[in-house]
Parts: C-alpha cells; sequence; structure tokens
C-alpha cells in the first residue's frame, strides 16, 4: 500500500508540472496574425462598379503581401495612395515584387462615385450597380451580342478615341477577368461582367491593354496577374525616373531601348499604331534585369492602320456618366485625323529623353546628342527631321552602352553578338 500511494504521489507531481505536461501534451497551434483588409481598401464594397476579382483570393491567402506587412505592425497602407509595392507568391516560399495600383486616386473614384448617384438618382449616397444598370448605355450593352463601336463612343479613354471593329473584338475575346471563352462575341459574359469591363474603360483602360497586349507575345507591357475590387496587380517595374541619375552607358542603353519602344509601338506585325497622348516620368519602367517597358498605359491611344477608325468624329461627342468618372465632362477630343506617327517621339524628346542624358558624356558627344535631342523635340511640323535626328541618336548612343552583368536582358548575348 505504501509502494502504491507514493506512486500515485509522484504521478499527481508530474503532472502538475507545467513543463512535463507540455512535453506531453501536442505541442498548441501557432496562431497566424490575421490581416484584415476591410471590403472599402480593396474596394470590393463598389462591385459590380469594380475592375474584378480574379485575384481576390490570393489576397485573403496572405498569397499577396503589402511591403507593410513584412513588418512587426501588420498594418495596411494608406488608402488615399494610388500605388504600393507588393510581394506575390504561388508557392509560399519564393516570392516577387509586384506593383498594386488604382486606376485612379481614391479622392477621384469617391467624387465619381458621388457624381453617379447625384446625376443618376439625385440622392448623396446609392447602389453604384443600380444607378449604372439603369443607363441607357449598358442597357444596349445588356442587348449586345459583340462590342461594337456604338457601345464606347465617348468614352474618355485614348484607346477608344479612334475605334476598329478588330480593336474591340480582340478585347472581347482576351478580357481576362471572364473564364476564356475565345469568341469574339459577348456571350459568355454574364451582366456583372460586362458592367465591370464598361466601368474598367470608362475609368482607366490602363490593365485593359495589359490583357489584350500580353508581355509573352512580346508586348512591352508588364505581366497582368490579376484584379480585386478597385486595385491591379502587375509585375513590378521601377519608373524611369529613378534612372536620370544612372551612369552614363545605363542612360544610353534606357535610351536606346525607349527608341526601340516607340518603333515597335508605331510598327509591328498586328498593324497597330500606338501613340501617347501624354509621357512623365513614371509612364516608363524598368524591371530588375534592366529591360524597359511602359509602366503607365492609361494614355495610349491606338489606330487601327488594317481597318482604320470604324467611328467618325462626331460620334465621339456623345457624352453620358461614363464619359465622366474620371474626367472633365467638357474636355474635348482629339481628332483622329490629326495624330501624326511622329507624334510620341516628339513628346519624348521633350519630356523625357533630356532628363536622362542630360550632362553624362565628354565633349563634343554630348554636344551632338544635345543637338539630335533639340532637332527632334522642334520637329513638329518636319517629319523627316523628327526621322532623322532620332535615327542618327541610335547610332551614337550604341556603342556608349556597356555589356555586363547589370544589363541581364541582354547579357551574355551581347559578347556574341555585333549589333551590340
Amino acid at each position: 500500500r505504501v509502494a502504491d500511494s507514493l506512486m500515485l504521489l509522484l504521478v499527481l507531481a508530474l503532472s502538475c508540472n507545467p513543463s512535463t505536461a507540455a512535453t506531453a501534451s501536442p505541442s498548441a497551434p501557432h496562431i497566424k496574425p490575421s490581416y484584415s483588409f476591410g471590403r472599402t481598401f480593396l474596394g470590393l464594397d463598389k462591385c459590380n462598379a469594380c475592375i474584378g476579382t480574379s485575384i481576390c483570393k490570393k489576397f485573403f491567402k496572405e498569397e499577396i503581401r503589402f511591403d507593410t506587412w513584412l513588418s512587426s505592425h501588420l498594418k495596411l497602407p494608406p488608402s488615399y495612395l494610388l500605388s504600393y509595392s507588393g510581394n506575390y507568391t504561388d508557392d509560399a516560399k519564393s516570392w516577387r515584387l509586384v506593383d498594386i495600383t488604382r486606376l485612379t486616386s481614391k479622392y477621384r473614384h469617391d467624387r465619381a462615385d458621388k457624381r453617379i448617384c447625384t446625376s443618376l438618382l439625385k440622392t448623396k449616397t446609392c447602389s453604384l450597380e443600380r444607378a449604372l444598370r439603369r443607363t441607357h448605355r449598358f442597357q444596349k450593352w445588356l442587348r449586345a451580342k459583340r462590342l461594337t463601336p456604338d457601345l464606347v463612343q465617348g468614352l474618355s479613354s485614348p484607346m477608344l478615341r479612334c475605334p476598329s471593329q478588330r480593336l474591340l473584338d480582340r478585347i472581347v475575346r482576351r478580357y481576362a477577368e471572364v473564364p476564356d471563352a475565345g469568341s469574339i462575341y459577348m456571350d459568355h459574359l454574364t451582366d456583372r461582367d460586362k458592367l465591370r469591363l464598361l466601368y474598367t474603360l470608362s475609368v482607366n483602360s490602363h490593365p485593359i491593354l495589359l490583357q489584350i497586349f500580353p508581355d509573352v507575345e512580346g508586348w512591352p507591357f508588364p505581366r497582368y496577374l490579376g484584379s480585386c475590387g478597385r486595385l491591379v496587380v502587375s509585375a513590378s517595374t521601377r519608373p524611369l525616373r529613378d534612372f536620370y541619375d544612372a551612369a552614363p552607358e545605363v542612360a544610353a542603353d534606357l535610351a536606346l531601348q525607349l527608341l526601340t519602344v516607340l518603333r515597335s509601338m508605331g510598327t509591328n506585325d498586328l498593324n497597330y499604331f500606338f501613340y501617347f497622348t501624354h509621357v512623365d516620368a513614371g509612364t516608363f519602367g524598368v524591371f530588375s534585369n534592366g529591360h524597359l517597358f511602359i509602366r503607365d498605359a492609361s494614355t495610349l491611344g491606338i489606330i487601327d492602320k488594317e481597318e482604320g477608325s470604324q467611328m467618325i468624329d462626331g460620334q465621339q461627342e456623345y457624352k453620358d456618366i461614363f464619359s465622366c468618372l474620371t474626367v472633365d465632362c467638357q474636355s474635348a477630343f482629339v481628332s483622329c485625323n490629326s495624330i501624326r506617327e511622329k507624334h510620341s517621339l516628339v513628346m519624348v524628346c521633350q519630356e523625357l529623353l533630356p532628363k536622362l542624358l542630360k550632362g553624362k558624356f565628354l565633349q563634343p558627344v554630348q554636344e551632338k546628342i544635345d543637338s539630335f535631342l533639340q532637332h527632334c523635340a522642334d520637329g513638329l511640323t518636319d517629319d523627316q527631321g523628327v526621322n532623322e535626328a532620332v535615327a542618327k541618336l541610335a547610332e551614337l548612343l550604341k556603342p556608349l552602352r556597356s555589356c555586363d552583368s547589370r544589363f541581364a536582358y541582354r547579357y551574355p548575348d551581347c559578347k556574341y553578338s555585333d549589333k551590340y
């Protein structure tokens, strides 16, 4: 009996010892910090007056993280910013940088939402979807089997100012927020899908351009990864402004790439002519491998050199609530016939190349570069002069590049090729 009593006491003592109990029992589950978005931050509370929901699962599964989430505070960044740097994963092990952007500022989004309610329903707040569904334009979209020029007339996007049927068919066939049907007809688009597509085209056509001219086919755009609410996720690039103080050989390389991109946008296998209505230091971006891409496609217009425009300029004057979501309703459209092929070259020579190439090289090379840039920038009335100045500038810049691992997009190929 004494031995039994001692054994019982020993068992009781062991069970009361916290460290022993912790060793014996299964480990408690690790509680993962919770990242709370709120539907408002993502813009999901505005759907289906939003861009899409194709990448929402990755946000909620924490497979897309904002840079601030890597800190101990785990706070979302301010909602008023236009873009955010983020991290994206497919396997929870390897992460890559992405850009998370809004199509316009939250302030302008809020103003547009208010305008929809006050102009359509005469109230300060409303269901955006219900209000937009009642419009004459959307009712036409609901009845339409095919996206035709009359359905997009008056929208402010430069991409749609001179639309061809071929371009509109491409939009429907490659719209990535719906399952791929490969059809030019809109039968596979639900009413919700049609509203999201119309809303996106009305606010900013940037994500649509990334979808219909994908990087995997050689187009100079970052990869479109998806949308959630009013946020778009795409491959990360550093804006060109970050390279204004770069070394001379880097500046020469980027300037040549910029001229090459503009040339390809004017002449390509699909016979589309792309032109910019505006350029700034954030229009172009550079990947980590040194490759230059169009970072912001919102100011890109397209003219179909094969079919031509199927909308006469007078039709563009049609205005409704969709024409005014991000711009002043009174803004005038540029005539399709007034767009010249040198248009983008002149803007880049005026706005970007001088800042990238200024004071980078020894004389007399720098003097020649400045002279060619001036000829290009002044070339509004001289098509031939612009082309000649750009050709001479490119020839001058080619030998100023270097061939090393900083330019991974062409290294080590440049070692064995005369073209570099």
